[in-house]
């Protein structure tokens, strides 16, 4: 009979991992609870319609990445390729879209794509949304808990990219320009980059094609339709957590989803190789209103685990000795020694009991091997005096 083996993508994660992710976790919920930021958590499933509404029809993750299928009432369902959508979803749902929330959320989500270094379709994500906060303090804010993030995890090489896409009118006005520029190269244009050119001229600044990145060089640029105000916002930025991590000034930056207005960012590391982004957001004052709701100006940012990980991996690292290990053997034996494990334990103690029955010199060996601080030994002889002991414990 055939193995049955994992989906592409989608790795089995041992206990080396397992740790890697619990400790980063640990850090970043640290790091939001230091910025009163509240837990949320949304379901992995959501109505297709949500991710189409929030990412817009010309974005790769529903053109290309999304997993969708048709449940028993043929809903169109997809598992969560991000989870800002699903939070603001969630927001509007309950009557919360007139308050202000300082949220942080840490899940699985889902993306079809070319699996490669740190990048899976399965993957981990953890994100931060700043909703019902106008643009300027909140700015500032979100920019801060990347600092964080960079300074606790001590990231080398890495950059932290920003630019300004304005508000509506901004955006119509330059997209106006850019369309009357880009025409001249139209015949040049693959086909999906033709249909970003007719629905959202935007999404061409992050073309990967060389020739393209060229030809926008010699282009309009979005920095010079930007008022005072969102000239000094960047400025200000730069100014201000300069001091902490480098932050680079890239006109080019729009970021992959429809629904990013106004500041954008992204943070790339140089030791991740040519896919070098691991954590990139922006503000999203229309999605709100986009979505069915009123209007809620909000900035938030998600950051890829894994590739995190990949970065700070070696200083996350926390050997998980043995505190003590209890070798029994005999059936007196192996009762007490449960006994006396489960008592240690209520003392954060992290407690090996053998299970193997094997004989004594195997089991040393078996501890010897987890590097056990402490090793117990129970034998039918000792357990008079162990059930001694363990009284002492009650």
């Amino acid at each position: 009979m055939d193995k049955i083996s994992s989906i592409r993508g989608m790795p089995d994660v041992f206990e080396s991992d397992t740790n890697y992710l619990a400790e980063l976790n640990e850090t970043l919920s640290r790091i939001f609870l230091s910025h009163n930021l509240n837990e949320i958590n949304t379901p992995i499933l959501e109505q297709t319609e949500l991710f189409i509404r929030s990412t817009g029809v010309t974005s790769d993750i529903v053109n290309k990445e999304i997993y969708s299928f048709n449940d028993r009432n043929e809903q169109s369902l997809s598992l969560r390729p991000e989870g800002t959508a699903g939070v603001v979803r969630s927001i509007i749902q309950k009557k919360l879209d007139t308050a202000e929330h300082k949220l942080w959320y840490q899940g699985p989500m889902f993306r079809y794509e070319r699996p490669q270094k740190g990048r899976f379709r399965q993957f981990n994500q953890a994100g931060v949304e700043l909703l019902g906060f106008e643009e300027g303090s909140s700015d500032l804010e979100i920019i801060s808990i990347v600092c964080d993030i960079f300074i606790e995890l001590e990231l080398e090489n890495s950059v932290l990219r920003i630019n300004h896409l304005g508000d509506k009118d901004t955006k119509e006005k330059f997209s106006s320009e850019l369309l009357k520029y880009l025409k001249t190269y139209k015949g040049e244009l693959s086909d999906n980059d033709k249909e970003k050119l007719n629905k959202n001229p935007l999404r061409l600044l992050d073309s990967k094609d060389g020739d393209l990145k060229d030809f926008l060089d010699k282009g309009p640029k979005i920095i010079d339709f930007l008022s005072s105000e969102q000239l000094n916002l960047l400025d200000k930025i730069q100014s201000v957590f300069g001091k902490y991590v480098e932050i680079e000034l890239d006109s080019s930056l729009v970021r992959g989803l429809d629904y990013y207005t106004g500041l954008v960012f992204e943070a790339v590391s140089s030791n991740l190789g040519a896919q070098d982004s691991f954590l990139g957001g922006g503000r999203y004052d229309e999605l709100s209103k986009d979505l069915g709701g009123k209007e809620m100006p909000a900035i938030g940012f998600a950051i890829g685990l894994e590739r995190l990980i990949l970065l700070a991996g070696k200083d996350l690292a926390v050997p998980r000795n043995t505190d003590i290990y209890i070798i029994n053997q005999g059936l007196i034996a192996e009762s007490l020694a449960l006994d006396l494990s489960r008592k240690l334990r209520i003392y954060d103690l992290i407690v090996e009991l053998d299970l193997s029955g094997a004989s004594f010199s195997k089991q040393f060996k078996k501890a010897n091997k987890l590097k056990s601080k402490s090793i117990i030994v129970i034998g039918e002889d000792e357990a008079v005096k162990c059930e001694f002991i363990i009284r002492l414990f009650d």
